[in-house]
């Protein structure tokens, strides 16, 4: 039976501590000047070497040429307490968890004020102190505040506030702390290599990730991926499955269909997830760890976001990017809040699958949500459409009406000021009803026509057959939105079911535009296919409609809009 690797590689000198440089520097530094105090406490989270750290000090005290932070490894005291080695009777190791009784305490008590055998101090390493009872504590107070000479008290816990104050104020406290990932995977390459096996790119990032940063545990999902290596070496889907992870493809098809909205993609990822064996939970943590990225890059950029996400290939983040620019800060964030929410009313649940669609649901409906959150994002996803965005007010002189040369401030339009060939625009073309306007051309509205269809189908099938499967918008005007149908018998259905209120409504709450529905025969248009239903950009935005700022909220609210006819 081989050796785990957590005690394979448990450190015997302070240098080979990682991740505590400010822990065992000072300690160091205590151990050359012979400035050791007699009670230390030693604190921080499972695995990251607090007990160790406490073994490393007991040896440097009674090396023979000690106190030293570097023991000379051939006397007696370093041989017994080198790691895994047989220990020394004058160093006593208790578990406060099991024996935190007033009893043990009273025992400890009488017997520490006897010499150490064959060492210089004898040393007591108590883990797990704050299990230590209050008359246990009380009990152990007083020869911790006056030990004998020989005697020295080393405490190690994970809740050092669980300690009773009059001890902690007797002791030097040094917190530990989790080390860092680019520190650990570093630390790991080095085993991989000592040990002499191959581990496929991705899988020491997947074992920080699954350690949290505890080298004790780290070294133990290390040792379980060795223990099952193949002839090449351990494989990224070999580790993605035995540690549970998301298989990075799904969380990039999960995102994917978010960015554009696609519940179909988006729920049949879902149904992958279950089928491939995949835990909804980690699922859930591992979508919601891939917003936190995404929000990264999106704030940082991918250049800057190398300093954060140093694990992350260089393609990833390249796509990463892109996905990011698709959703939009303000989606991206909302998204992360309601993941996050979702994952803690996961706990306990009996159908965490349902509560994962839920989930995705919430995150594909923002027009429902009536959150600061969810304004934003819809806010965001309509200005994010192309052709739908501010336009910038720059001063342009109007025509003179007598006398003086005083000039007028009026708004240009984005096409204006970007095609060459466009014909010169009149004063009275540039003059448009309210200043800080939006402007909506024939192909922005058609961008956003799916999503009116989809508006009509909750309203009433009948219209949505109708439109759904052979229709499109020809042209937009200040008082009529003109739909094309490719026949005349669909034409009159669509006016005697009265379904041009219909279509009214859902553009309102869509797009926000209340315009009344004219529905002419127009033979050029196809049954609905991904084609016929793709925005066509080639067209010039000739009929512009333009909507004040106010306007805009008001339509991302629901409110219905009515253009100033002035």
């Amino acid at each position: 039976m081989s050796l785990a690797l957590y005690r394979k590689y448990r450190p015997s000198v302070f240098a080979d501590v990682i991740g505590q440089e400010h822990v065992t520097v000072p300690l160091s530094n205590a151990l050359s000047s012979d400035k050791t105090h007699h009670a230390y406490l030693f604190s921080g989270p499972r695995g990251c070497g607090k007990t160790s750290s406490a073994r490393i000090m007991a040896r440097s005290l009674n090396c023979e040429k000690g106190p030293t932070p570097t023991p000379c490894g051939l006397c007696q005291s370093c041989k017994d307490l080198v790691a895994n080695g047989p220990g020394s009777i004058d160093v006593i190791e208790l578990d406060a968890a099991t024996h935190g009784l007033v009893d043990d305490a009273r025992d400890l008590r009488d017997k520490a004020f006897f010499a150490p055998v064959s060492s210089k101090y004898k040393i007591y390493i108590i883990d797990e102190a704050h299990q230590l009872g209050p008359g246990a504590a009380n009990a152990l107070l007083k020869v911790v505040e006056e030990p004998p000479p020989h005697v020295i008290f080393i405490f190690a816990t994970t809740e050092p506030e669980k300690l009773i104050a009059t001890i902690r104020s007797r002791t030097h406290h040094y917190p530990f702390r989790l080390v860092p990932p680019g520190v650990l995977t570093a630390h790991l390459e080095k085993i991989c290599k000592a040990e002499g096996v191959e581990v496929a790119k991705g899988v020491l990032p997947l074992v920080v990730r699954a350690s949290g940063g505890s080298v004790r545990d780290a070294l133990s999902v290390l040792g379980q991926l060795l223990a099952g290596a193949g002839k090449d070496g351990v494989s990224y889907d070999i580790a993605v499955q035995l540690l549970g992870f998301t298989d990075g493809a799904l969380l990039d098809d999960a995102i994917d269909a978010l960015a554009a909205h696609d519940a179909a993609t988006l729920f049949a990822t879902i149904d992958r997830v279950i089928e491939s064996g995949h835990d909804p939970k980690r699922f859930t943590a591992d979508l919601l760890e891939r917003l936190r990225d995404l929000i990264v890059v999106d704030a940082l950029g991918e250049t800057s976001a190398n300093s954060i996400l140093r694990d992350m290939p260089d393609d990833q983040l390249e796509r990463m990017r892109t996905q990011a620019d698709r959703i939009g800060t303000a989606s991206l964030s909302r998204a992360a809040d309601i993941a996050a929410q979702g994952l803690t009313e996961m706990r306990g649940a009996t159908a965490p699958r349902l509560i994962l669609e839920l989930i995705c649901g919430r995150i594909l409906l923002p027009m429902s949500d009536s959150t600061d959150s969810g304004l934003l994002a819809r806010i965001e996803r309509l200005e994010r459409v192309e052709n739908i965005a501010p336009m910038p007010s720059v001063a342009v002189p109007a025509k003179s009406t007598g006398g003086g040369d005083t000039k007028k401030v009026l708004p240009v339009s984005s096409e204006q000021l970007t095609e060459k060939k466009a014909p010169p625009v009149s004063s009275e073309q540039q003059t448009v009803k309210k200043t800080n306007v939006d402007a909506m051309d024939v192909a922005g509205l058609r961008r956003l026509w799916p999503d009116v269809i989809e508006n009509v189908k909750k309203r009433r099938r009948l219209t949505w057959s109708l439109l759904s499967a052979s229709a499109h918008i020809l042209g937009v005007d200040d008082k009529n939105i003109t739909v094309g149908i490719a026949n005349a018998g669909a034409r009159d259905s669509f006016v005697r079911s009265e379904s041009d209120e219909i279509l009214r409504q859902a553009f309102i709450e869509v797009v926000g535009l209340d315009r009344k529905i004219e529905v002419v025969v127009d033979p050029s248009v196809t049954p609905n296919t991904p084609a016929a239903r793709a925005v066509r950009v080639d067209e010039s935005p000739s009929d512009v409609v333009q909507l004040s700022g106010a306007a805009l909220l008001a339509r991302e609210l629901g409110a219905q809009v009515i253009t100033d006819k002035k």
